[in-house]
């Protein structure tokens, strides 16, 4: 019985005779012999004619005439400057052979391919017809796992789960057998491994044993874990003007914890996030354990050559791998400007200014000019502390004038913020002062001392460019104490977005919003925390912040707001899509009256940009009776 074997190392094909011979029977080439060599290899030394063209033409099943149209030296030569009748014979004569191993990568081991030149035509036709027979069916795996022994003084209990590991292999038996999911099965199994507590692994052995007579494959895969390997020290390279303690208190990994990928991943974002370096590297020192391993190997050898009987290995605790952050610390002021528009606040103008090391914190400020808003804030941000919270303290003033509303806010703001990118929470206490203006009345000034507790939860595939999951925010507070407060108030409000993919292009994207304001008096309230709806990322088809209380001529806060949106994304290209939506929503005073909802709908276009989705919809406002231009950049929430 013939068998073809797939070496470890790639995908030479080895073909018993009896196996080449049978498989040869159905092959029709009506050439020369073959000389082995390419349409460039023997230039023409006299004048040379022409180039031959011609065309090429695969009657092959399924996916198989796309895998032979992208790889045959047929079309690879097609309209090569140098092509004359011999090459093309030389072509012809070795495509049976090349396109037989090509369909071995697909699964199929005893072809049938029939290649004829059609002369008929003003151009010669080269048909190659393949008849790939039946497919190869995994029939046996065997996945041998050498290792994974737990070191002193690690309890048994804890021993790595290798039954889940050769539960995750996704090759199963009956499956028909493909060259490239070979590959990628080994690279995944591997990589599973490295990824956590051993990341010395490696594949000792593979092979694909195939048997054309049966169309069945053996598998055989086996791994040796190397040593389990945890974490050691902390060691810091780069810092100048930067105190450690900003590495230490962001650092989640203890000596003695296990060798983790994902925990050096996540280390290095953070520290990237912080804004104090230009560049982040950290690693495990993999070269703390060569010595180990080098004495190790010479015990061995020398034992060989004594002729003494191989010892059980008596491992003793598993190395420590020291922990090293290589830094390049960023300059320590930056000034920034830029320019840009919204359709919800118009043209916009910024200027930044940063300090890195202000009295030990992180010195953030802006001016920022826009056409129905200006603004003005300087924070300062403190290092994270051991326990992981992060806290600032700043002020900022902001002047707004929204659907003939005028409101000119100062706020003297601590707030401390925790937790990761999955659970963040934050908690907020303010003092604001706020003037306001409604056109055709007087202005009133009001005071508040709120506290704010916020917890975001988010379960998404990608922060950049979601397609999967959802994010929900809660917030709950209010100024409860008579204490430089004119109106005591409770607030709570949600909002929540939810992706769905439909199909390999399509998405669904579900977004809702709502609020309520408890108070005796509205008037008092500053203006940020009663409601309205409208504009890009609220309900669109109307002016940003067009929907709520009317009071005369101006639109202004209400205490109940309810908004949902339902969007139908459609990707014809990678990057590019479609986008049919429903927004739907109301603020008011009422409850009644805020779940009389105003509708928008209309259509967008959306492109994945380096810097997030932009988004640009025309949306038709049912209730104003008018179009509606809306661009926004990043998801919507």
């Amino acid at each position: 019985m013939g068998q073809l074997t797939l070496a470890a190392a790639g995908s030479v094909i080895l073909i018993c005779p009896l196996a080449q011979a049978r498989a040869q029977e159905g092959t029709q080439v009506s050439t020369q012999e073959n000389t082995q060599s390419s349409p460039g290899d023997n230039p023409a030394t006299e004048a040379a004619p022409a180039p031959l063209q011609y065309e090429v033409k695969v009657n092959a099943p399924g996916d198989l005439d796309e895998l032979l149209e992208k790889n045959l030296d047929l079309e690879r030569f097609r309209g090569n400057p140098r092509m004359d009748r011999e090459q093309l014979q030389r072509l012809v004569r070795d495509t049976p052979e090349q396109a037989k191993n090509l369909v071995a990568t697909a699964g199929y081991y005893t072809p049938v391919v029939t290649v004829r030149v059609d002369t008929t035509g003003a151009k010669p036709v080269v048909i190659v017809d393949v008849d790939p027979g039946a497919p190869v069916t995994i029939e046996k795996v065997e996945l041998e796992l050498r290792g994974f022994d737990p070191t002193p003084p690690l309890a048994a209990s804890e021993q790595y789960d290798t039954e889940a590991l050769k539960r995750s292999w996704p090759l199963k038996t009956g499956s028909v057998f493909r060259q490239s999911d070979w590959e990628s099965a080994k690279r995944a199994l591997l990589r599973e491994v490295v990824q956590t507590r051993y990341p010395r692994a490696q594949l000792v052995d593979t092979q694909a044993v195939v048997d054309p007579e049966t169309h069945k494959v053996s598998l055989l895969v086996v791994l040796d874990s190397g040593p389990e390997l945890r974490f050691g020290e902390l060691r810091i390279e780069g810092l100048k003007r930067y105190d450690a303690s900003i590495i230490r208190n962001l650092d989640k990994i203890r000596p003695g914890d296990y060798y983790s990928e994902s925990a050096l991943q996540s280390l290095q974002a953070r520290l990237q996030d912080t804004g104090y370096f230009a560049s982040v590297e950290v690693s495990a020192d993999m070269s703390s354990i060569l010595g180990e391993q080098i004495e190790a190997g010479q015990e061995s050898q020398q034992a060989d050559a004594a002729g003494a009987e191989a010892k059980p290995a008596n491992r003793g605790p598993a190395p420590l791998l020291p922990l090293v952050v290589r830094v390049t610390e960023n300059k320590q002021q930056n000034v920034s400007a830029g320019l840009g528009f919204s359709t919800n606040t118009g043209n916009r103008a910024q200027l930044n200014y940063d300090n890195l090391n202000v009295w030990g914190t992180r010195f953030k400020s802006a001016i920022t000019m826009e056409t129905k808003k200006q603004a003005a804030h300087a924070n300062f941000y403190f290092p994270t502390t051991e326990r992981g919270y992060n806290d600032s303290a700043g002020a900022s003033f902001e002047r707004s004038d929204i659907s003939n509303e005028i409101t000119a806010v100062t706020t003297i703001s601590a707030k401390r913020n925790w937790g990761g990118t999955n659970l963040e929470r934050s908690l907020t206490f303010e003092f604001l002062s706020e003037d306001k203006t409604i056109v055709g009345m007087e202005q009133t000034r009001s005071k508040s001392l709120p506290l704010t507790y916020a917890i975001t939860k988010r379960s998404l595939d990608s922060l950049l460019f979601p397609t999967k999951g959802y994010v929900i925010n809660a917030q709950v507070g209010g100024a409860l104490l008579p204490v430089l407060t004119d109106e005591r108030f409770v607030r709570v409000a949600s909002k929540a977005v939810y992706y769905r993919p439909l199909g390999e292009k399509g998405e669904l994207i579900v977004r809702g919003e709502m609020g309520a304001l408890g108070s005796k008096e509205k008037r008092g309230v500053p203006a940020v925390y009663l409601f309205r709806a409208g504009g890009d990322q609220s309900v669109r088809g109307y002016g940003y912040q067009e929907l709520g209380v009317k009071e005369g001529d101006a639109t202004t806060g209400g205490r109940y707001m309810l908004t949902g949106s339902a969007e139908y994304q459609y990707w014809f290209k990678p990057k590019w899509a479609i986008a049919a939506f429903y927004d739907a929503g109301n603020a008011a005073d009422t409850v009644k009256a805020a779940m009389t909802p105003k509708s928008g709908y209309g259509l967008g276009g959306r492109y994945k940009s380096p810097v997030g989705p932009i988004n640009v919809d025309v949306a038709y406002g049912h209730a104003v009776h008018k179009y509606r231009l809306h661009f926004s950049l990043g998801f919507t929430f």
